[in-house]
């Protein structure tokens, strides 16, 4: 054949500026769209030995190799697959994939949004004129006679095909990298990219540099292959004073090595962990991976093994990291694959929002890709993915609350945030996990939410119960709702109160615990959305803080004919408080408490602890809010003797200093004070104790 020229088959030159720009939001994923195309060359070679049309050497090992040259600006990709004849070079190259080019352009022309980018249109092979300025292609087909051929084009649309010299089936194609793009035929960042995309293919990838000294490597000579390149045999004479003797007393023979010319490294592990049955993988394996795949070495918590064959194939396997919720990103990373060629990390089409702070790798080959390989198409198949990933976490959380209980508390702590962010993000989800969200209470004992309710002196009623009950017969309900007028204590929701600082609240908490009271640890931000969500979905019970209010046990009555006495002593104490302390609004309450310990505490009430938390939450403006939040209430333990000192001895000079620290310290078991109350405190109670010292 001799030399033809001729134009690619497009109605616009435009077609490398639109993949540039748009098809492709990483230049360095050429890498990646070449490599595959090989992959597909051996692929389809291997299927034609299978079915008697081609009958592949004995020797035969798949393979492709990645050569960079610095010196001439080139990066070689070589491949043993089918290869090409003049005609598929014309028809798959020149063509662009037939027509569709055609109507891609007249498309996606005036288009900038990515995400319009929809098909399958061949474009792989010209991510390499990202970075090249002149691209050439070699290549000999596997059938009988074929000639070699050898095509340039330097990234118009303009092109050369003539006779090419290529002695070996299969493909090599060579790019002539432009100046912004020499990065690439650096051996290192070669190696960078491969790992980034190409870890897994399922063919051995092989890096090496173009006219490189080899580099050798002794081994014994028993371990020698016939592909070995044997430099020189040698003989390691052992000492006379260290030779060894067996149990005839014969002496060992010295050992034989040889010195081989380094063996390659496949970059590609062809056969990934998540491809295997999980039956066949050790713990060791799984945590290797781990390692590997994320470069983390805190060992996670546990992991689960996806392999799905219907009604769509997807495998891959997910880990549940231990976090550091006070350093670490609660961001995960999943790492996509499509036939075990890397996609993308954190697709969120296919993974559930809730899941993204796992660690793992997802390969499914039927999801649906944009021309780029690297965004989903808007699929309806998709949400069946994300669905079914959601129900494997699901089931196996489940699986090991029912079977595995001691450990799953033991992992409760570190979970606990994304599976509370997956009962509110997800329906289904909340529903499968509903009954093994646990809960640790004072003791550090975990309860699930029916024995919290039971703890409490109430009963659990489900969704399908409350069906139940708006379907009895009218007569019926009429009784009930006698029976409810006759016992008001049926119509109040069972409380479950809650900490969400141990140290903070521990006053509150020692009171709870001499009176026998529980309360559950709530500590994470996310605690405050989940618990009004579990209300939601539990019209029986209702979330309360520790501090929202004085717990009736920890209350003594006040007798009826001392009622009148104790109105006097309250109101004299409103009265003295909001004086000294300059607050004609502060809302003062009198208790009898039984801790006498106590002097004074402040509580605010759960609805407004909680409007202002959800206002700091979603304050995305940065605004003051502050000026919004609820004052807390001031209670005041009359049994107390420094509250029946302000009583007694309203004129003292020592009441504005008490009133105060009264105040603060009840302020400190509640919230943490401002930098200047807190200046304040600490002043107030040095020159407390200078008067102990007079």
């Amino acid at each position: 054949m001799g030399t033809k020229k001729g134009n690619l088959s497009i109605d616009s030159e435009n077609i490398f500026p639109i993949i540039k720009k748009w098809v492709y939001s990483d230049h360095d994923i050429f890498f990646r769209e070449l490599i595959s195309n090989g992959c597909d060359a051996i692929t389809k070679l291997k299927k034609l030995d299978m079915m008697g049309e081609y009958e592949l050497p004995d020797d035969y090992k798949a393979k492709i190799q990645v050569i960079v040259n610095p010196e001439e600006k080139t990066l070689k990709f070589v491949d043993n697959g089918l290869g090409m004849t003049a005609d598929e070079v014309e028809e798959y190259i020149t063509q662009i994939a037939f027509s569709g080019a055609t109507q891609f352009l007249e498309k996606y022309k005036d288009k900038t949004s990515e995400d319009e980018m929809i098909g399958h249109f061949g474009l792989g092979f010209y991510s390499a004129f990202m970075v090249a300025d002149e691209v050439h292609i070699d290549s000999l087909s596997y059938q009988d006679g074929a000639v070699p051929v050898h095509w340039a084009s330097e990234g118009g649309t303009e092109y050369e095909m003539q006779d090419g010299n290529k002695e070996e089936v299969g493909t090599e194609i060579t790019l002539f990298l432009n100046e912004d793009s020499l990065e690439f035929a650096n051996e290192y960042r070669a190696r960078e990219v491969l790992e980034k995309y190409c870890s897994f293919m399922p063919v051995e990838i092989f890096l090496s540099k173009e006219n490189a000294e080899p580099e050798y490597e002794t081994i014994d000579e028993e371990d020698v292959l016939d592909t070995d390149e044997v430099v020189e045999h040698i003989t390691e004479e052992e000492k006379e004073d260290e030779e060894k003797e067996d149990e005839e007393g014969k002496k060992s023979e010295p050992k034989k090595k040889a010195k081989i010319v380094k063996r390659p490294v496949s970059i590609s592990d062809t056969h990934p962990l998540w491809a295997k049955n999980p039956s066949e993988c050790t713990k060791e394996e799984y945590l290797e991976f781990y390692r590997k795949v994320f470069m983390d070495y805190k060992e996670p918590l546990f992991w689960i093994h996806l392999n799905m064959d219907y009604p769509f194939n997807l495998k891959g396997i997910l880990y549940f990291p231990k976090i550091n919720m006070e350093y670490d990103s609660l961001e995960g990373v999943i790492k996509l694959y499509n036939n075990q060629v890397f996609i993308a990390d954190n697709i969120k089409e296919v993974i559930p929002d809730f899941l993204m702070v796992l660690k793992g790798v997802i390969d499914c080959p039927d999801l649906p890709l944009n021309v780029s390989r690297s965004a989903l198409q808007n699929d309806g198949f998709v949400n069946k993915v994300a669905d079914y990933i959601s129900k494997k976490v699901a089931d196996k959380l489940t699986g090991m609350f029912k079977t595995d209980k001691e450990n799953y508390e033991k992992y409760w702590d570190d979970i606990s945030p994304f599976v509370k962010f997956g009962c509110l993000k997800d329906e289904k989800f909340g529903e499968k996990i509903k009954d093994s969200i646990i809960f640790k209470d004072l003791d550090h004992k975990y309860l699930t939410l029916e024995e919290c309710i039971e703890a409490n002196g109430g009963s659990v009623v489900t969704p399908a119960e409350e069906t139940k009950e708006e379907k009895r017969p009218d007569a019926a309900k009429e009784g009930a709702e006698e029976k409810a007028a006759e016992n008001e204590v049926e119509e109040i929701k069972t409380n479950i109160y809650y900490v969400t600082n141990e140290q903070q609240q521990s006053q509150y908490i020692n009171m709870f615990k001499e009176q026998g009271q529980d309360a559950i640890l709530l500590t994470h931000n996310i605690d405050t959305s989940f618990i009004t969500y579990l209300e939601q979905h539990n019209p029986n019970i209702r979330f309360q803080r520790i501090d929202a209010e004085v717990h009736n046990s920890l209350k003594d009555e006040v007798a009826e004919e001392e009622q009148e006495e104790f109105k006097k002593t309250t109101d004299s104490l409103i009265e003295v408080f909001r004086k000294e302390l300059n607050n004609d609004k502060l809302d003062v309450k009198v208790e009898r408490l039984k801790d006498d310990n106590v002097a004074s505490m402040a509580v605010l009430p759960e609805q407004s602890r909680r409007m202002e938390e959800m206002m700091k939450m979603y304050n995305m403006g940065g605004m003051d809010t502050s000026a919004f939040a609820t004052p807390a209430t001031l209670i005041l333990n009359s049994n107390h003797p420094l509250v029946k000192f302000v009583v007694e001895h309203k004129r003292s000079k020592s009441v504005p200093v008490i009133c105060r620290q009264l105040y603060d310290l009840a302020m400190l078991a509640h919230k943490p004070l401002s930098p200047a109350e807190m200046t304040a405190f600490v002043q107030r109670s040095n020159e407390i104790m200078m008067l102990l010292t007079k």
